[in-house]
């Protein structure tokens, strides 16, 4: 299986990665995790520059490129090898990430980040992608003051990729719309509900 999270940063994806990975362990499945961009040597480079060097500007298409170079290497270096040897694959992010934060943010051709998409990960998409919605001010209240190149970028961009994403959500097959402010452990509990299924040991 492989199943991606996604949502505004801030929005407790990578709390809830770590959970339902947890809930696999204890069902006896060691889950490959993966994170974008990064995951690779190459990508964990494109990540420093992304994200870690605020100054550092560039064109919304260079922004893109850089992510779609990071997933394309992270796919077929780690997440199709893996898949391939029967493990499951968990990712804090993947492809929706690019239309919500380089499309619907920036500003970018939709089609043109669809099919850049494609070409990065060879057409391989998640069985299932849990979004977990959170309204702009919340996600920006718990990030605090640790923000990163992209999450400097103000409140309208958020408002813009927080659109995006619930207009791709119910587009997408095995997309999955969750209310992103419930409390922590009952928010576990609700993605587990639609992975118990999957697994095949009793719960």
């Amino acid at each position: 299986m492989f199943i991606a999270l996604e949502g505004l940063d801030g929005c407790g994806k990578s709390t809830q990665l770590r959970a339902l990975a947890q809930r696999l362990r204890q069902c006896g499945i060691d889950p490959v995790i993966v994170q974008e961009p990064g995951g690779t040597p190459v990508g964990e480079k494109i990540r420093v520059i992304l994200l870690h060097q605020e100054k550092l500007k560039m064109t919304p298409l260079t922004e893109l490129l850089l992510y779609e170079a990071s997933r394309s290497e992270l796919t077929e270096t780690v997440i199709r090898p893996a898949l391939a040897a029967g493990r499951w694959v968990l990712t804090d992010r993947y492809a929706l990430s690019s239309l919500a934060y380089q499309g619907y943010g920036r500003g970018l051709d939709l089609e043109l980040v669809r099919e850049l998409n494609r070409l990065a990960t060879g057409g391989l998409n998640p069985q299932v992608t849990f979004l977990l919605d959170v309204p702009v001010e919340v996600a920006l209240r718990r990030k605090g003051s640790m923000r990163d190149r992209v999450e400097e970028s103000g409140v309208e961009f958020y408002e813009r990729v927080r659109r995006g994403y619930l207009t791709e959500i119910s587009r997408i097959a095995g997309g999955v719309l969750l209310d992103g402010q419930k409390e922590i452990s009952g928010l576990s509990e609700e993605v587990w509900s639609y992975i118990r299924p999957l697994v095949a040991v009793p719960s």
